[in-house]
């Protein structure tokens, strides 16, 4: 059986889906709908037929798939709407704007026998997978804290994402993304608790600051980080464990693993001269103690989201995303605003 798909909502993302998709062994891009006359007409001009109303767009037969790339707050509205009609439902991170919507749209698709997921495409961004392959074979030793960083000088939120009501805001956005990569990497370790700062630095009245702190059970704190107004960018990942350190640049996986050749506690202990005055802790290495090698190499596609989901409906595999991890991403970020307006760590 081919994915049919539906695109509801033919903004930039709609026509992202539409070129990726389309990519796949097995999707079909069906149909698109959207309320905006221009979009319909982008949609035509690159052959995928288009509708101006919702109900028109759920009753076409052809259509067994609907991929929901509409803002935020009407993720549950529309995803209810695809449940009853009879489609899947692939929905655009995030799922819902809480908990409680997010069960509703669970429910729906429940009752109505149809497969439900979300696009956390970010699973499969090679920088990530790097530091998941280094996290899992234990290529640095024990690791210990774990930074996860995203920078840019842009500063302005644009359209709708300017808005709360419609779920704008850098934690919806970005945040969703931070948070589900790193409790997927984690796996079965315990989220221990939750300490956020959360900020609106430039746009008046959704967040473009944030800084959370996870704190696991396996002895690992990690450190994720949003600014749109930061002009000078840290390194997109640092990672550092007993035996290692691991840095990440950018998204273009510019970076190295550092070592060392000998065991720190068997350099001489020596007061040296620095420009921070007389220190032994932080003297300067000796020559060729420390020392870089390159990243580990991964393999990985976005479009593997879509492979998946052709299986899945051919009763062949089992979800990538699935809906428990996804609402718990979502508790997450609840705990994170909590944490945020009430200053005290939140514990699970």
């Amino acid at each position: 059986m081919n994915v049919k798909l539906g695109i509801l909502g033919f903004g930039g993302m709609g026509k992202w889906h539409e070129e990726n998709a389309r990519r796949v062994d097995q999707v079909e891009i069906i149909a698109s709908c959207d309320i905006k006359e221009e979009k319909r007409k982008e949609s035509e001009a690159r052959g995928v037929k288009s509708y101006e109303f919702v109900d028109d767009f759920l009753a076409n037969p052809d259509i067994n798939t609907v991929l929901l790339t509409v803002p935020n707050y009407l993720h549950k509205e529309m995803a209810i709407k695809a449940a009853k009609a009879g489609k899947n439902i692939i929905c655009e991170k995030p799922a819902a704007l809480n908990v409680k919507e997010l069960d509703e749209m669970t429910q729906a698709a429940k009752d109505n026998n149809v497969i439900f997921t979300v696009h956390q495409n970010r699973r499969w961004d090679k920088d990530f997978q790097i530091v998941k392959k280094v996290y899992e074979e234990n290529l640095i030793g024990k690791i210990f804290t774990i930074e996860s960083k995203l920078h840019t000088a842009n500063g302005r939120i644009h359209e709708w994402h300017l808005y709360k009501k419609y779920g704008g805001g850098m934690m919806y956005d970005w945040g969703v993304h931070l948070i589900d990569q790193t409790l997927f990497m984690m796996g079965d370790a315990h989220l221990v608790s939750v300490f956020a700062d959360i900020k609106s630095i430039i746009n008046d009245e959704v967040d473009d600051y944030f800084k959370i702190l996870m704190k696991f059970d396996n002895g690992i704190t990690v450190h994720l980080e949003l600014g749109t107004y930061i002009l000078s960018y840290q390194p997109r990942w640092l990672v550092a464990g007993n035996r290692g350190t691991l840095k990440i640049n950018s998204f273009a996986c510019d970076g190295e693993i550092w070592r060392t050749s000998e065991l720190l506690d068997k350099l001489p202990a020596q007061i040296a001269e620095t420009v921070a005055g007389p220190t032994r802790q932080f003297a300067p290495q000796p020559a060729g103690v420390l020392y870089s090698e390159a990243l580990p190499e991964v393999k990985t596609e976005w479009t593997d989201f879509y492979k998946n989901f052709v299986q899945v409906i051919n009763g062949k595999e089992e979800l990538k995303i699935k809906i428990p991890e996804v609402r718990k991403v979502l508790s997450v970020m609840e705990a994170a605003f909590e944490s945020s307006e009430t200053n005290k760590a939140i514990m699970f």
